[in-house]
């Protein structure tokens, strides 16, 4: 009697390498790169260059291994203890039915050389205004002839080009070939960006917008988009530019300088060019539109031309009708004209009445004569006033004659001064011999006193 449980309805059991091989494809499919930050344990690096070390936290840890053509590329070696931020896809460790991530890049978390550049280059630009919507220029309606600048052997040309012949094989496509990660890189994007430009201000090729992108890979992989001359060629295009690097998840320096980001090259493809299917759907509705809209114009034009035959009439009937309509219109213009002059008549004479009632010349008399009073008034006035001013001057001329000096003088009398000039009126100012002068009405004397009396 056999062991086994199996019966002959039981399905068939998994080997455990299979059930290993399919949870693994599971892992790989359902998840598309994560990053993951947390504290390196139990690093070891052995001979063949792999790395092989668990990421924990304060609740949970999970093994990982970074392979030796993706830690090369490194500008560091983790130890334990160190706090890292690492790029990743979640898979599974067949051999041993161990969970485990596979690390395409890690940076030292908060410190990474290279986020810190990213950020400080990001944060320079955004200052400048690069990055502001208002730079960005809109994606042409149709493309017949797109530019494509990336690696000539990548991923990413040939998913452009699958797409394209897919959704709108009439597109045509120049590629600008160029390194897309190394050194040198940056500069290459940049100067094909440049040429570009170039060929189509001088006329050589007309582009109607350029793809500039690459496939997904590590930040050391994607940094040539990151650095600040391809940026500025971006920013400085005259042609419309979308960027197209990596994955989704990845988002450089390129894509917020260019006119539109895409996820993926593909993505690109697909907002750059129509469906072909979707343009002959509508070609077809706008078919089937044009016909019904031909069909009702030639329907309206039938019912116009037989109410035109209707109203038909012979040639000679019209001209009558037509002359006499004339002579109609003629009688009305007459009419007219002499309504209008005899208005224009009245309304002459109406004003000429209110010109008269409103002339100034029976006010210009009147005020004449007003004048003329106001004059003769004003003179005897001024003859008047100028004779009390004579007489009063008289008047006042008499009075200051009588109060003068000399009036004093003409009576008898005479003033003394001494040899200073200065009006004696006391004797006893005086000494005998003192010389002094005696002016009168009429003249000086110089004299000598000889005898003083004075009076107490």
């Amino acid at each position: 009697m056999s062991n086994s449980f199996q019966t002959a309805t039981s399905p068939p059991a998994l080997t455990v390498s299979q059930l290993n091989r399919q949870a693994r494809s599971l892992l790989e499919s359902h998840f598309d790169f994560v990053w993951v930050e947390g504290e390196v344990s139990n690093f070891v690096a052995p001979s063949s260059g792999h790395w092989y070390f668990s990421l924990k936290d304060g609740n949970a840890q999970v093994r990982c291994a970074m392979f030796k053509g993706r830690n090369q590329r490194l500008r560091f070696t983790p130890g334990n203890g160190d706090h890292i931020r690492m790029r990743c896809r979640v898979s599974l460790y067949e051999g041993r039915g161990e969970f485990q991530l596979l690390v395409e890049h890690m940076e030292q978390a908060g410190a990474g050389a290279l986020q810190a550049a990213f950020e400080q280059l990001k944060a320079k630009l955004l200052a400048e205004g690069l990055f502001q919507p208002e730079r960005k220029k809109p994606l042409p309606e149709s493309v017949s002839h797109l530019g494509v600048i990336t690696s000539p052997t990548g991923a990413a040309i040939h998913d452009i080009l699958t797409v394209l012949k897919r959704r709108c094989p009439a597109i045509e496509v120049s590629i600008l070939p160029v390194a897309v990660q190394g050194e040198g890189a940056a500069g290459e994007i940049a100067e094909a960006i440049n040429r570009a430009n170039r060929w189509q201000e001088a006329g050589e090729i007309q582009l109607d917008a350029l793809i500039v992108g690459r496939g997904g890979g590590s930040l050391e992989d994607l940094w040539a988009f990151n650095e600040e001359i391809v940026a500025r060629a971006i920013a400085d295009s005259a042609l419309p530019i979308v960027s197209a690097v990596g994955h989704e998840v990845d988002f450089s320096i390129a894509d917020m300088a260019a006119d539109q980001r895409a996820a993926t090259p593909s993505a690109a493809a697909e907002l750059l060019s129509p469906d072909q299917r979707e343009q002959m759907e509508r070609l077809a509705k706008l078919e089937a539109e044009l016909v019904r809209l031909i069909r009702r114009k030639i329907a309206d034009a039938q019912t116009r031309l037989d109410h035109l035959r209707a109203r038909l009439k012979h040639p000679g009937a019209q001209l009558r009708e037509q002359s006499q309509r004339l002579d109609d219109l003629e009688q009305r213009l007459i009419l007219a004209q002499k309504n209008l002059l005899t208005r224009k008549k009245s309304e002459l004479a109406l004003l000429e009445s209110r010109l008269q009632a409103h002339s100034p010349l029976p006010r210009i008399v009147q005020m004449r004569k007003e004048l003329g009073n106001l004059q003769q008034r004003m003179e005897a006035a001024m003859q008047s006033k100028l004779q009390d001013s004579k007489s009063r001057l008289a008047h006042l001329a008499q009075m200051l004659d009588s109060l003068s000096p000399l009036s004093t003088l003409a009576r008898g009398y005479a003033i003394v001064t001494d040899s200073n000039g200065k009006v004696l009126t006391d004797a006893s100012e005086v000494e005998v011999g003192t010389q002094l002068e005696t002016r009168l009405a009429k003249g000086r004397l110089g004299v000598t006193v000889d005898q003083i009396e004075a009076e107490e």
